[in-house]
């Protein structure tokens, strides 16, 4: 009997099965291998904080200039007030360091120009010196023999348009803790006008707007304090008054003592040398100041130059660059730049600061509360 063929139907199915069956068997001997993930890339090292700037140990040798210039990185919620006060710089110091920034707006990971280096100005280097053109406070204190010349420098606040803060001479003739505001005739007739009413004599307390701590001058009426309103530091927010943060004037106020000289400049533009090289800080000219900047520049400017700066550059036979000086002044940032000694330009000056953590500096005399500024014992 010959033997029976299957159909294809029959024959593919057999084949398929089988395939499958040798395909199951080739699979229970193949070893699953995992492979894992690479590692996770190693976190960015974090930046350094800041220097703070309010103390520096200073040789004259080394030249006019103390501090640097540093860069951080605003969060979503900073303000130009919150970094200003975080840093200890006055808030028309960051505008002007920062054209075009929204000062209530910065935006998450803008970057800040922290104008943290100063060029002293050009006055007798001793006792309290005040710039208004810069808004800032430089203290000299006297050095104890052999010991290195210390000099504090705070923002401050100045006198609005008219109630210009005085230029000149004058000493510190006391001090007061908890000090009580008597207001005078004028402003008190300025805050009447406004529909507010201001009494005769304000104690000490949170309303107060000398603070915790002022130190009177030899000007009647004028005073170096605190003040219940940190914000207004950094502006011309006062009527003819220097004010500081409250953690500011609680540190001059253990540090300057009755009789110290007070000498008050107004010097939109500062020279200064750093080592060999010669720096302008240009900072904005104050709406009241009564010379002709705009069309006697360079012959303002000149006079600026101080006798030791100009026999310097005779004997290095260098010269001023007056163009660069020329853009500086129309174009002001409150940033040194160098002027002589070597090509450099503001870019190349912030291309070459630091980037700092957006934190309080190293050193700070905050603790970044105001319910931890110490409240002044009578």
């Amino acid at each position: 009997m010959s033997p029976t063929v299957p159909s294809v139907p029959v024959a593919c199915a057999r084949l398929a099965t089988l395939l499958a069956i040798a395909m199951l068997a080739a699979c229970s001997t193949v070893r699953t291998v995992e492979v894992a993930p690479p590692p996770p890339p190693p976190p960015a090292p974090e930046e350094p904080l800041a220097t703070s700037v309010h103390r520096h140990v200073y040789d004259p040798a080394q030249g006019d200039l103390i501090g640097r210039v540093q860069v951080t990185t605003a969060v979503h919620a900073d303000t130009f007030v919150d970094l200003a006060r975080r840093f200890n710089v006055g808030y028309e110091e960051l505008v002007r360091a920062n054209p075009g920034v929204d000062p209530w707006l910065p935006g998450e990971g803008r970057r800040i120009v922290l104008p943290t280096a100063f060029i002293l100005p050009n006055a007798p280097r001793e006792g309290v010196i005040i710039n208004v053109a810069a808004m800032r406070l430089f203290y000299f204190p006297k050095p104890q023999a052999g010991e290195p010349q210390t000099i504090y420098t705070f923002p401050i606040g100045i006198g609005r348009v008219g109630w210009k803060t005085p230029e000149g001479t004058t000493k510190i003739v006391r001090k007061a803790k908890n000090p009580i505001w008597r207001p005078g005739a004028g402003v008190r007739a300025e805050h009447r006008e406004n529909g507010e009413i201001l009494p005769a004599v304000v104690p000490a307390g949170p309303d107060n707007p000398l603070g915790t701590r002022a130190m009177y001058l030899g000007w009647p009426s004028y005073l170096i304090h605190g003040t219940n309103k940190p914000a207004g530091v950094g502006l011309r927010s006062s009527h003819g008054c220097i004010r500081l943060f409250p953690e500011d004037v609680e540190l001059l106020y253990e540090l300057v003592k009755p009789g110290e000289k007070v000498t008050v400049v107004n010097q939109p533009f500062v020279f200064g040398w750093q080592g060999d090289v010669l720096h302008l800080q240009a900072f904005d000219v104050l709406e009241d100041d009564p010379r002709d900047w705009r069309n006697a520049t360079k012959r303002l400017l000149s006079r600026n130059l101080a006798d030791k700066i100009e026999r310097r550059l005779r004997e290095r036979r260098e010269q001023v660059d007056w163009e660069a000086v020329q853009r500086l002044a129309h174009d002001p940032h409150g940033v040194p730049v160098p002027i002589a000694g070597i090509a450099a330009t503001l870019d190349t000056v912030l291309a070459a600061a630091p980037r700092v953590r957006n934190a309080l500096p190293r050193g700070s005399n905050w603790s970044g509360s105001d319910a931890a500024v110490a409240e002044a014992k009578p």
